[in-house]
This record gives C-alpha cells, sequence and structure tokens, in this order.
C-alpha cells in the first residue's frame, strides 16, 4: 500500500505507522481509510440492504418478569455490599475501605463488574423468550422461516454441571442451566475469602500475597460465611432458563436448527432431561436441514456466523422469506453485521425481514447502544461515512454516546449539584 518504507512513504517503518496510530486513535485510521480510497488502494465492499424491512420486536415485560428483575437487581446489591465488607476481612482494603493495592481492588471488581454485566445480558435474553417464540409460531403459520441470532450458548456453565455428575446419571438429568449458574459460579470462584498481606515492593508499588499457614492459603472466616450465606440466598431466588434452551423446548429439536460451537447438550425426550452428544459434523447437517425445508427455525451463535448462508436461495428447497430476530447483539459491531450477512446475500427469493428483539428496560439500551457505537466507527473506517454500516438497523437515539447524550448527562450532572 506504500505506507512505509519507500522513498513517497509517508512513514519510515511500520512500527512508525503502528506508533502514530496508537497515538491518533480512530480518527488517525478514518484519514488514512480516507487517503488510500482517494488514491484507489482499497475498497471496501458492502453489502446492499436494498428489499430489507426493519421491525423492531418488543418484549413488555410483566409483572412476574418486572419480580425477578428486581430481586436479582436487589441480589446484586446485596453482594455489592457483602464484597465490600470481604475485601476488609481478608486484608485487601483497610478498616476505611480504601484499597492498600489499587491493582489487587481493580481485579476483584472487574470480576464482579464482569459476573454482573454477562448475567443482566443473559436474564435480559431469556425474558424475551415468551415473545420470541409467540412471534415465530406466527411466522410458521404464515409460510416465513425464522433464523435467531445469539451469542452465548450457556455451554461453559453445562460442562462445568455434567463434570460433577457421574456420566451414568447422564439419562435423567436434575440439573440447573440457567444463568443463575453464572451468579454462583462468580461467588464460589471469584469471590475474595483468602488473607492477605500487603509487600511493598522496591519500587514502592504495593503487592497483596496471601497469607500462608501449613502450606495453604489461610482463609477468612468471615467472608468464608459471607460467601456461604450468599450462595445460599442467591440459589433460591428464581431462575430464567437461556434463550437457546427455552427455544428447543418450546418447539423440539425436529423443528429446530442449532447451529452453536456445543458439542453436546441437554434436551429432553420422552418427558426426561438427558444430554445428547454433537458431533463435528452437526452444524453442516443442521444447516442443510433448514436449507431443505425439514426445520424451519434456526438459531445461531458466533460459531455459527461467519461463512454459512441461512438466506432464501433460489436453489435451496427452503425459499420462505427469513426472518431474522437479532436477540444478543453482543459486544462487537463486525460480529453482530456478519451474524445479519447470514441471512442476506446474492440469488435470494426474497430479502429477510430484520428484527431487534428488545425489552422495555432502559438499561438494556447500554447493551445496543455499544453496537450502534461501534457501527458508526465501523462505517466511519470502512465507507468515510459514519451512517452507512448499521444502514438503518439502528437509530441515531440508541448510541448513547453521541454528542447529546453527553450533553444530557452534563445538564443531569448540573441537576443533581444544585439539588434539582
Amino acid at each position: 500500500l506504500g505506507l512505509w518504507g519507500g522513498p513517497e512513504a509517508p512513514f519510515m517503518s511500520r512500527a512508525d505507522f503502528l506508533d502514530a496510530m496508537d497515538r491518533g486513535g480512530v480518527a488517525a485510521m478514518e484519514l488514512v481509510a480516507r487517503e488510500l480510497k482517494a488514491l484507489g488502494l482499497y475498497v471496501a465492499r458492502s453489502l446492499s440492504f436494498e428489499g430489507v424491512e426493519y421491525e423492531p420486536l418488543v418484549h413488555l415485560l410483566t409483572p412476574d418478569d418486572i419480580a425477578i428483575w428486581n430481586a436479582w437487581a436487589d441480589a446484586f446489591q446485596l453482594i455489592h455490599a457483602n464484597l465490600a465488607e470481604a475485601l476488609k476481612a481478608t486484608g485487601l482494603n483497610d478498616e476505611e475501605g480504601k484499597a492498600k493495592s489499587g491493582q489487587a481492588a481493580s481485579a476483584v471488581h472487574s470480576a464482579f463488574e464482569g459476573a454482573k454485566l454477562r448475567f443482566f445480558g443473559h436474564l435480559l435474553a431469556g425474558l424475551k423468550a415468551p415473545s420470541l417464540v409467540a412471534s415465530i409460531r406466527d411466522d410458521l403459520a404464515n409460510d416465513r422461516s425464522s433464523v435467531v441470532q445469539i451469542v452465548s450458548t450457556n455451554e461453559a456453565v453445562m460442562e462445568r454441571r455434567l463434570a460433577s455428575i457421574p456420566p451414568e446419571e447422564w439419562n435423567n438429568l436434575s440439573i440447573d442451566l440457567t444463568p443463575r449458574e453464572y451468579v454462583l459460579d462468580y461467588l464460589r470462584e471469584a469471590f475474595p475469602i483468602h488473607l492477605m498481606e500487603a509487600i511493598e515492593g522496591e519500587d514502592g508499588a504495593v503487592a497483596m500475597v496471601p497469607i500462608m499457614t501449613e502450606g495453604r492459603p489461610a482463609v477468612s472466616q468471615e467472608a468464608l460465611a459471607r460467601r456461604e450465606a450468599l450462595i445460599e440466598q442467591m440459589a433460591c431466588l428464581p431462575a430464567v432458563p437461556g434463550v437457546l434452551d427455552a427455544l428447543l423446548e418450546a418447539f423440539g429439536t425436529d423443528a429446530v436448527a442449532e447451529i452453536t460451537g456445543r458439542s453436546r447438550r441437554v434436551v429432553v425426550r420422552d418427558g426426561r432431561r438427558v444430554v445428547e452428544r454433537r458431533g463435528a459434523s452437526a452444524a453442516r447437517a443442521e444447516t442443510d436441514a433448514f436449507m431443505g425445508a425439514r426445520k424451519r427455525v434456526l438459531v445461531f451463535s458466533d460459531a455459527g456466523g461467519t461463512g454459512r448462508s441461512y438466506h432464501s436461495d433460489l436453489s435451496a428447497a427452503n425459499q420462505q422469506r427469513r426472518v431474522h430476530y437479532l436477540v444478543e447483539p453482543g459486544w462487537r459491531a463486525d460480529a453482530a453485521i456478519q451474524g445479519l450477512g447470514r441471512s442476506h446475500r446474492t440469488h435470494q427469493a426474497s430479502a429477510p425481514l430484520f428484527r431487534p428483539v428488545t425489552t422495555d428496560i432502559q438499561g438494556e439500551k447500554r447493551f445496543t447502544s455499544t453496537i450502534a457505537r461501534r457501527l458508526d466507527s465501523l462505517g466511519a473506517l470502512t465507507r468515510g461515512e459514519r451512517r452507512t454500516a448499521g444502514a438503518g438497523l439502528f437509530r441515531a437515539e440508541d448510541n448513547l454516546e453521541s454528542p447529546w447524550a453527553r450533553r444530557a448527562l452534563l445538564v443531569f450532572y448540573g441537576a443533581l449539584a444544585f439539588g434539582e
């Protein structure tokens, strides 16, 4: 591309170029993309969204849903309060609650925030399931095929649970594979219970090291008691099944093609929950079943989001119009758009209907906002035009990190400061 190395090149070496991009950020990358396009060295192909329709599916929360949401919101406040006390009990914080080592405290809080975000993302997806199932039933009745895009399959939770059960008992399982397990796993694995002491290094940095007794890390009894009490409380809270399991339960494995990275799954057979193995060729067989009209509902995760086609291909048996549900956008804009391109391709009988699935919880806008904002910068990088990448799937107000949002936040802080 002539970016570095030659007599005419703007940069001396690759390292100089990377350094300039690091300093300049997205703005510098946009400039490079624009210049390369002007010189005819760089072409960004983009999918035309002509003929595609958009119709968001909003799941209005029922009083039961709201009760579940509130119970878990209270639970996380409780975990947060106990976390602060556990940090004092284990010696990571002093009596005033001030961290002795910023790095150690940051790692503990990061694990908590990560678990919280993941859990509420899964909970939101699970709460949407009834509206999603009803809408898919409507599609099937009106000769349309449904494609559902998700991010999480709960595979990690399932594998951990199955590892704790002997294989001979897999024929009739009574295990809980709901997002609640993420919270219990966080409490078991990442909640601080080991006693720590601060040791100052030669450079003046404070490092936290576990206190050892008889070759094993010492445990704070107070923090341990708090953790056990929390696990007991969380285990009694209402559970919401993951969206993938909800769909398989509603329509059955004979009607749903699942294209995910799972090598095993728990399915209901003759009223019993059993473990079903999925071979390496399962994804191909499931895709063929969907395109061959033997199954009319398809669910895919990131693992099935590249290199496959689920559109109403003119050479396939299933030429029904596709209704593409974006249930979980995830955090990566490119992966979300890549997923949308699975059901909308050339040589198709009809363009799909895209339906982002949302709820009336305002906090969910954080999830869609991340994607909307990254789509904007993706459009700027590839086509020098911020509005093109999302093709109208997200509106300007979906991006919470715009100049208007910043202004609203400043007004809000002002009102707070003046007691309004």
